[in-house]
């Protein structure tokens, strides 16, 4: 199926030339908070953007943004364009966009270059590198670190596993989106980094909260607490960019009842693909496994839509 739809692109017929045309556009699938405004970048940079996510609304946000054509599945993205940037909740997720019966995988040639952001399952990320490499096609991974604001100022960092030829033709793309681009090594690599970052990130936060919920226990202004913070030895991106105390901070979720920013349900996924990474090489992460179940039962008890961290609720006992 795959040698038979290459040959029909190939052909010097209308389907050709705007199989052509597919070079100076760019797809993205998934426009939640950060694919959204991933979105907006490289619209505002200039480029004719093929968008698909499944819910409407979003679509038809990112058309009110530039050049931006919407399609029907997946594959017809792969059929317009070259270059396709995802950003998905999960792996099963990425599993269907690329490899379902409309996936992206029925319409590759050796033109495509594939950027996946989503955080998933490194091992699947492997796996599902060698397959996209069966057809010719380009293929890294590039989770991304900074946040809804990062991908809002095009300040993310993006941690890239692939190979070299990949990684620098994906160069262009991923700077109209980011600030930092680091290539980690070959597949699968960036998704290992980006699993190691966050399981630090929920570490530093639980941390955070848990000194700033003492310490207004004890009668310290958390503001005080956290100026402190800021010029001492526990000064992390949790004080000083994400600051969870409700007021200490503006513009941030935990000044706006911990709305948007990073959900508590999306850290619990990350947890778990961080301990299932370190069961398959028995690795020892017992603050990890600990901190998981925190952000376990804040989903459970029906937060999991709030920014992670809320955990500082949930510590103060407010979570009802």
């Amino acid at each position: 199926m795959l040698r038979t739809t290459t040959t029909t692109l190939r052909k010097p017929t209308t389907m050709a030339r705007g199989f052509s045309s597919a070079a100076n556009k760019i797809g993205i699938i998934g426009l939640g908070q950060m694919g959204g405004h991933m979105a907006r970048n490289l619209a505002a940079a200039g480029n004719h953007l093929v968008v698909f996510d499944v819910v409407d609304a979003n679509v038809q946000a990112a058309k009110a943004h530039g050049k931006v054509d919407a399609a029907a599945t997946p594959r017809e993205v792969a059929k317009q364009c070259h270059t396709i940037v995802t950003m998905l909740p999960s792996t099963p997720h990425v599993q269907e966009v690329y490899l379902g019966s409309t996936g992206l995988i029925h319409e590759l040639t050796k033109d495509h270059l594939l950027i996946d952001s989503s955080t998933i399952d490194p091992t699947f990320t492997k796996s599902l590198s060698a397959t996209i490499s069966e057809t010719g096609a380009l293929i890294i991974d590039a989770p991304v670190s900074g946040g809804v604001n990062g991908a809002k100022n095009a300040t993310l960092t993006f941690m890239v596993g692939g190979s070299t030829p990949a990684f620098d033709k994906a160069q262009k793309v991923l700077k109209q989106m980011g600030k930092n681009i680091v290539h980690c090594g070959g597949p699968s690599t960036g998704q290992a980094a980006k699993i190691c970052n966050n399981l630090a990130l929920a570490i530093q936060m639980t941390s955070v909260a848990e000194a700033l919920t003492l310490g207004d226990k004890l009668g310290i202004d958390p503001k005080v607490l956290s100026s402190i913070m800021n010029t001492s030895t526990s000064q992390c991106w949790s004080t000083t960019a994400n600051n969870p105390y409700p007021g200490v901070m503006e513009g941030v979720p935990a000044s706006n009842d911990y709305n948007g920013g990073f959900a508590s349900v999306l850290m619990r996924k990350d947890l778990g693909l961080a301990i299932d990474a370190a069961k398959s090489v028995e690795a020892s992460i017992p603050l990890t496994s600990s901190v998981h179940q925190f952000y376990n039962m804040i989903v459970n008890t029906g937060h999991g839509k709030k920014d992670f961290g809320y955990i500082l609720k949930f510590l103060e006992g407010k979570h009802a």
